[in-house]
């Protein structure tokens, strides 16, 4: 018995000395990601906002999660699990870069438990169905991938009282409670409230900071608003107002035209379909000073667009055309005046017989990445550009009065919404409650019900953020699925 043991114990020593060896740095371990990165990056769903957002913040998770591994004396093991929309890949294509359909994503989920790098890089890769092939010709003394998994697996099966013996615990044990046990919006805040108070207070000289900005920017300029696309960190945020100040001091005389107008920090430059000026935040002032030169042009073409929308309406019996930015993709003005323009002419071509302000009251979005119409919860119609007319013309009538009933619902669930926020503001002395914009009212009332009916002193002085996950961001943000348990 006695040699069994030693046995066991030179085979979990040699077992360690073979995990050590399959070691990769966190450099290495992005360029093995790099198929990964390609697939998911939130940059190329443009056209899907709501899948777009879920990345961003599966992303800010499996980063955290990374950064954990490589430090030192790492030791907390929580399972986390992800969810990601990868771009589909064509079937004959060879191309890496060419390898991905611009019309289809699938979700893909997955649960992380792993402790090293090597091993999460190798399992983030086959959970997509993306090759590791790559993974070994990094510099790093790696196992083929089977047979870093049977190595992970535990091939050897620990005799139950050796972890009696020895007091160690059983990581297959472990696993199986981590997995069983499910995540509780109260133990998931008793877990990260002290992380989130300390990365808060860290973040208020910088809150402090923006807001200043902000308002004295809005101020100066005669802004309606400023605004960012992303969620972007407060750090990030000051230095993008800092930016313009500079550029507002430099060049006075062309920002004359933005007064009453809305700006928009986002990823390239130009005047969005809302009528909002977009400053991209990778250019640098020579391409803002063309916007803001190029604005009186961008005005002209705005008056043209809002035209469009009106013979829009006029040809089917009053609804009215609408951008939603929330549930659009962000278009440009241009893109936009397109988009409408060719629907347009497809509609006057068609001479559909619409009763004049038959459809009154009733509104419609322009969306070019479907083939069929359709009526959104909120009410609006949702209309492919590449629509049948007949085919539109019917659904319309068909769909009229549930359309009425759902824009009713929806002005008496914006009021419940905001009231809802506004008490459990109040109930939990949040210093903010809001929601990211793939979260819908109704989920946001459900959400917010459920809140009331706790007690969480957790919560005192934060900043709540209504997702679809758990996670604290950077700057001290707490992120709660608008589901949870």
């Amino acid at each position: 018995t006695f040699y069994y043991f030693v046995r066991l114990c030179l085979d979990k020593i040699l077992l360690q000395c073979v995990l050590q060896s399959r070691t990769l740095s966190g450099a290495d371990a992005i360029n093995a990601l790099r198929p990964f990165y390609f697939a998911v990056h939130p940059d190329f769903f443009g056209q899907h906002p709501k899948e777009r957002e879920v990345n961003e913040n599966s992303l800010k998770r499996l980063n955290g999660y990374l950064e954990n591994l490589q430090k030192p004396g790492f030791r907390s093991f929580k399972p986390t699990q992800l969810t990601f929309y990868v771009r589909e890949r064509e079937p004959n294509s060879s191309n890496v870069q060419e390898s991905f359909s611009a019309s289809g994503f699938r979700a893909v989920s997955f649960t992380l438990h792993t402790r090293d790098l090597l091993s999460t890089v190798l399992d983030i890769l086959n959970s997509c169905s993306l090759s590791t092939d790559h993974v070994q010709s990094l510099n790093v003394n790696s196992q083929p991938h089977k047979e870093a998994k049977s190595t992970v697996n535990r091939p050897i099966k620990w005799d139950k009282t050796y972890y009696t013996f020895t007091g160690f615990k059983d990581p297959e044990e472990e696993l199986e409670q981590a997995q069983r046990v499910e995540t509780t919006l109260l133990s998931w805040l008793d877990d990260n409230e002290a992380s989130a108070v300390k990365k808060l207070k860290k973040s208020l000289p910088l809150r402090k900071e923006l807001e200043r900005l902000k308002i004295e920017l809005s101020h100066e300029l005669q802004l309606s608003d400023i605004r960012w696309q992303r969620s972007w960190g407060i750090a990030h945020r000051c230095s993008q107002l800092h930016s313009l100040g500079r550029l507002v001091q430099q060049r006075p005389e062309i920002l004359e035209n933005v007064k009453g107008r809305t700006v928009v920090f986002t990823d390239r430059s130009g005047m969005s379909a809302a009528g909002h000026i977009m400053l991209g935040t990778m250019d640098v002032h020579h391409h803002w000073t063309k916007i803001f030169e190029r604005l009186p042009n961008y005005y002209k073409l705005q008056k043209r667009l809002l035209l469009l929308e009106d013979r829009i309406s006029q040809l089917l019996g009053g609804i009215q055309v609408i951008y939603i930015e929330e549930l659009q993709p962000l278009l440009t003005l241009e893109e936009y005046f397109e988009t409408l323009n060719s629907f347009y002419n497809k509609l006057r071509d068609s001479r559909l017989p619409f009763h004049p302000r038959s459809l009154r009251g009733l509104q419609m979005i322009l969306e070019s990445d479907r083939y069929a119409p359709s009526l959104h919860e909120l009410g609006h119609f949702m209309i492919p550009t590449v629509c049948d007319p007949a085919a539109l013309q019917w659904f319309i009538f068909a769909k009229a009065q549930e359309a009425r009933e759902n824009l009713k619902r929806k002005e008496e669930m914006m009021i419940t919404e905001k009231e809802l926020i506004n008490t459990s503001t109040e109930r939990f002395s949040l210093d903010r409650l809001y929601k990211e914009p793939s979260v819908s009212s109704a989920q946001m009332i459900d959400c917010c019900k459920r809140l009331l009916e706790e007690s969480l002193p957790y919560l005192q002085g934060m900043h709540l953020c209504i997702s679809h996950f758990y996670s604290v961001l950077q700057d001290g943000d707490l992120c709660i699925p608008w589901n949870w348990k």
